[in-house]
């Protein structure tokens, strides 16, 4: 069984299919398909399926030229219809993983895309789940529910996790160039994972156990957490000793051994860094283990956004208004450069919090063309109108390219900096984090 798959495989006769058309999944789909796998994408979003059927992309890491080129290929089909999991060789599921209101994991989606393949597996086929989780939920979660029908993973069909590792808008490191960690729950289904992950990726890392993998991701994401609260922290502590936090942290740099530089912000975005270490703390709770460091990251980050609105009142006050009433332009609300993904993004939390302080709230983002939060319905401006429309106070939250700073800091009554955009301006109106 084992050798008719990887032959399948091995001379692209396999067909694959990938589950969760997202920021993960849409990238995963175009690569199968465009190592001549035939790939079939599935999807309960049909907005997402008819683009893809029409030769469109809605993810800015994959252009509309790939999706075409595949799709009018034959290579690549996408369906709402999850009956044709049966007709796969293969499955990946790419699908979101939050937390709940309570901090708890939100598995529902993992749970639904998994009841759908129990409906239609068959022996032989190859079950990956990439979705970023806590460690345990293979074993646990999806394994039961797979050989429920009365398949047994291992032996009558192959079972792995490979957590993504996509880095949105990050033009230098991609599906294919990202070393690719793969754990099976047997060596069988580890090595066919990696054959087929083989066929798209330039290195494939393997481990011992799909557990081992599931830890890989959220050691990664907590990792950049955790120091990214230390940088924050530290600009707390550097503004209490009226000491340049971004100098600080450029000079400390130049060390070539031991030290990495991270960088402070208005707090943390995007669906993984602020989310993955509570799945870790979460499951670390189940045991009798209580993990501080991850626990005061999250405090500390969690309050960079109230932290900036006090700056946006010293900075007004400083030109004696108050923040009720005063007309504040974010410049930037998606979650990091280069993207439209506002997911978690601490600009949301800034926006929200500064209306309901009673400011008159105005943005640019050149990804993100509406804005509808809560109680905030806007659309986007450029820059040039909001200062050209008289604007109190300018707030850096997501340094997009292409945002002349300079000339927002010169014509900007007061400027509140949280991404070191106007590094090596000296001016009275700029307020650092």
């Amino acid at each position: 069984m084992t050798e008719t798959l990887a032959e399948k495989i091995r001379t692209r006769q396999a067909r694959v299919g990938v589950i969760g058309l997202g920021y993960v999944g849409l990238p995963l789909a175009v690569e199968f398909a465009k190592a001549g796998l035939n790939t079939v994408a599935f999807d309960v979003d049909v907005q997402k399926v008819d683009a893809i059927r029409r030769g469109e992309s809605y993810i800015g890491d994959v252009s509309a030229e790939e999706v075409r080129a595949v799709t009018e290929a034959g290579q690549l089909t996408a369906t709402d219809d999850f009956s044709q999991l049966g007709s796969v060789d293969t499955i990946d599921i790419c699908v979101p993983t939050p937390l709940r209101k309570t901090g708890d994991p939100d598995l529902s989606y993992i749970v639904s895309a998994v009841d759908e393949i129990a409906g239609h597996l068959h022996a032989g086929q190859l079950v990956i789940l990439e979705s970023t989780t806590y460690p345990g939920t293979v074993e646990e979660v999806v394994r039961p529910k797979l050989e429920s029908a009365g398949l047994r993973a291992g032996v009558d069909f192959y079972l792995a996790f490979s957590p993504e590792r996509v880095d949105p808008g990050n033009e230098e490191w991609n599906t294919r160039n990202i070393p690719k960690v793969v754990g099976g729950v047997d060596d069988a289904s580890t090595e066919i994972a990696a054959l087929l992950y083989g066929q798209i990726v330039d290195s494939v890392v393997r481990v011992s156990s799909t557990t081992v993998a599931e830890m890989v991701k959220l050691l990664e994401n907590t990792f950049r957490a955790v120091n990214i609260g230390l940088a924050n922290e530290l600009a707390l502590m550097c503004r209490r000793l009226d000491v340049d936090v971004w100098e600080v942290i450029e000079a400390a740099k130049s060390k070539p051994f031991g030290y990495m530089p991270f960088y402070p912000g208005p707090g943390l975005g995007g669906h993984c860094i602020p989310i993955d270490p509570f799945y870790l703390s979460w499951k670390a709770k189940q045991t009798g283990f209580e993990s501080r460091f991850i626990e005061l990251a999250g405090h500390i980050n969690a309050g960079m956004p109230r932290y900036v609105v006090e700056l946006v009142a010293d900075a007004l006050n400083s030109q004696s208004r108050a923040i009720n009433g005063s007309r504040v332009h974010l410049l930037g609300v998606a979650y990091k450069p280069g993207v439209s993904d506002t997911r978690e993004s601490p600009a949301i939390d800034i926006a929200l919090l500064l209306h309901e302080r009673g400011a008159q709230l105005s943005y640019s983002d050149p990804f993100v063309p509406r804005l509808s939060e809560k109680a905030l319905e806007l659309e986007a401006i450029t820059p040039e109108a909001a200062l050209a429309s008289g604007i109190d106070c300018a707030v850096v939250t997501t340094h997009h390219s292409g945002v002349d700073y300079a000339d927002v800091a010169q014509r900007a009554p007061v400027v509140v900096d949280t991404r070191n955009a106007l590094k090596g301006m000296d001016r009275d109106n700029i307020f650092r984090l």
